[in-house]
């Protein structure tokens, strides 16, 4: 056995097994990072624009329900608020996490992109003809 030992450390062969556990670990750490990247990054930022989306909510804005109810937000209690669905005024009270949608924030969004836009586009113009001119 010792005699066995000496050949292995002399011809380096004893290492082996240790590179052959990294080689096998390797497929294993490199899938691990993939889901992480795939799979509970994007779920993770979802979750936090869902919780910023319900702490932003205020009276007036037009949303949507996870069970599709559609109304305007007429209160805001801690965790709960009540929409109005109709022109009959009918009132309904949420938990907060029953929120799908947004549309009056949605709406904002887009037209503060759309301004940003534009003013990329004019900055442009005016660097092109100040480089013209």
């Amino acid at each position: 056995m010792l005699m066995f030992l000496e050949n292995a450390a002399a011809t380096g062969t004893a290492n082996v097994g240790g590179m052959g556990m990294l080689t096998s670990m390797l497929p294993l750490i490199l899938i691990i990072v993939v889901f992480y990247f795939l799979m509970i990054r994007p779920e993770n930022k979802r979750k936090k624009e869902a919780e910023q989306m319900r702490s932003n909510l205020a009276v007036g804005d037009r949303i949507t329900t996870i069970g599709g109810i559609v109304g305007t937000v007429v209160s805001i209690k801690d965790d709960k608020f009540v929409i109005e669905t109709s022109a009959d005024q009918v009132r309904i009270e949420f938990c907060k996490w029953a929120l799908s949608t947004n549309e009056t924030a949605e709406e904002k969004n887009k037209a503060e992109q759309k301004r940003r836009e534009e003013e990329k586009a004019k900055a442009k113009a005016a660097r092109k003809a100040k480089k013209e001119g």
